[in-house]
């Protein structure tokens, strides 16, 4: 079952009659209205999503019908049919914000398709109307945006998991907003009013790490000139988020165990032990338990962790959440940048929903982001996309000849070409590409790209 209202409106009751039958086997609940009066006196009592409306009858005509319906219900959306189509008819239905203009004999095929595409629009736009009443009701909070079912259930999972003092470890593609379901454990809390800080496992070395979390004591090492309390310590009786912890080294791991187990630490250099009070959340997007079954991980940390787990679900499993999340960005950056941008045009939301977003939300941000950049108008346009999102392939990578090479050499001379593309710029090159910074490094050292 489809779903969604229509109103057919026709003054030849054969005409009814058909629409009727086709559109209820369809599986949409129709009303009727044999002209254009009665059709207004239907419209001033309740909405409908979809208007079907003749444009030549006795009294009211089609573009009368069309005109009241907008005012009335202006996301309504509205056909108008005809056998006496014309050019200058049909230039005014759309001035007046008519969605499509069917012409008399239509096939069956026809009046499906133009039909499922007006409901797609309508539903498009509630979509997005729908954003600005969520980032009300959730007030100044992380904003977990989505309507979906697997978004619905981790913010049940939040709700619960929030009062306890439980180790929490998320798990999740790069770019699927972990810190960000971390934030809004910590800050549903009892612990919200402390410190919330982050650490990004990956991002340093072994040694870099210890003093991060640990800290260290005056002369603890060449360069320890004062004391330095770490994280662990200064989060305080607020949440610690350890970002990656799929990167922590194994010899990092023995040592946040005893962290996690005695609830103490020592400072480098230190010889006197530091509680912790701190909440534990972790993050990663790798597979622990593979990891541990390759020795890669520990199996007690491992299992240490892994008291609750959530799983953030990827784009790709919540794609009617996409024209929320489109009207946030939108509603995020159009007013810093000074743009009027304040939705998507249909054809524009349609190559959104199709992309696959390896990079997840934080992909769909920097689309969002760079199309509002783009934009020439209030809605954003196909134009505005990039090009691979709308199907047609960029030329970053070429070479000459019918040569093959292996998807490591192509990854090579893509990242080459984006890297020389932003002028060496990272930061820029790892949001184009959907990774992140760390891991673009990563993949730079491997290739030997440079520094």
């Amino acid at each position: 079952m489809k779903g969604g209202t229509i109103l057919i409106v026709d003054d030849e009751s054969i005409a009814v009659e058909n629409l009727t039958h086709i559109l209820t086997r369809e599986g949409y609940a129709t009303a009727s209205a044999a002209s254009g009066e009665e059709a207004v006196a239907l419209l001033d009592n309740r909405e409908f999503d979809l208007v079907l409306t003749d444009l030549r009858m006795k009294d009211l005509d089609g573009l009368a019908v069309l005109a009241e319906c907008k005012r009335l219900w202006p996301d309504t959306e509205v056909v108008v049919m005809t056998g006496h189509a014309t050019v200058s008819t049909a230039v005014e239905a759309m001035r007046l914000g008519a969605c499509h203009y069917l012409t008399k004999p239509y096939s069956l095929a026809e009046v499906r398709a133009t039909v499922a595409e007006a409901m797609v629009k309508r539903r498009l736009r509630q979509e997005v109307a729908r954003l600005s009443r969520q980032v009300a009701d959730l007030g100044s909070g992380p904003l977990i945006i989505g309507e979906s079912p697997a978004i619905q259930a981790l913010r049940d999972n939040i709700h619960h998991i929030a009062p306890t003092d439980s180790t929490v470890l998320i798990l999740g593609e790069t770019g699927t907003g972990k810190e960000l379901v971390a934030r809004a454990i910590h800050e549903a809390s009892p612990r919200g009013g402390g410190r919330f800080l982050a650490i990004n496992c990956g991002a340093f070395n072994e040694d870099l790490l210890a003093n991060e979390l640990f800290g260290h004591e005056k002369g603890a090492f060449s360069g320890a000139s004062t004391l330095k309390k770490g994280l662990l310590e200064v989060a305080g009786e607020g949440t610690l988020f350890l970002d990656e912890i799929g990167e922590m080294s194994l010899t990092m791991q023995v040592r946040l165990l005893r962290v996690l187990q005695e609830r103490r630490f020592f400072r480098v250099g230190g010889t006197q032990e530091i509680d912790v009070s701190a909440r534990i959340l972790a993050a990663t997007n790798k597979d622990l338990k593979t990891e541990v079954d390759h020795g890669m991980f520990r199996a007690d940390l491992y299992y240490r962790l892994n008291v609750i787990t959530l799983r953030v679900p990827p784009l790709s499993e919540r794609r009617q959440d996409i024209p929320l999340l489109a009207g946030y960005f939108i509603a995020k950056y159009a007013p810093a940048m000074g743009k009027t941008v304040s939705g998507v045009s249909s054809e524009a939301l349609r190559h959104l929903m199709a992309y696959d977003y390896p990079g997840n939300i934080r992909e769909l941000e920097n689309i969002v982001q760079r199309a509002v950049i783009m934009a020439k108008g209030e809605k954003l346009e196909p134009a505005d996309l990039p090009q691979d999102l709308r199907g047609e392939a960029p030329a970053l990578v070429k070479h000459e000849g019918p040569e093959l090479i292996t998807l490591e050499e192509l990854e090579r001379r893509h990242i080459e070409a984006v890297l020389a593309h932003e002028g060496g710029n990272k930061t820029k090159a790892a949001e184009i590409l959907g990774i992140d910074r760390v891991s673009l490094w990563r993949k730079v050292k491997r290739y030997g790209l440079g520094e």
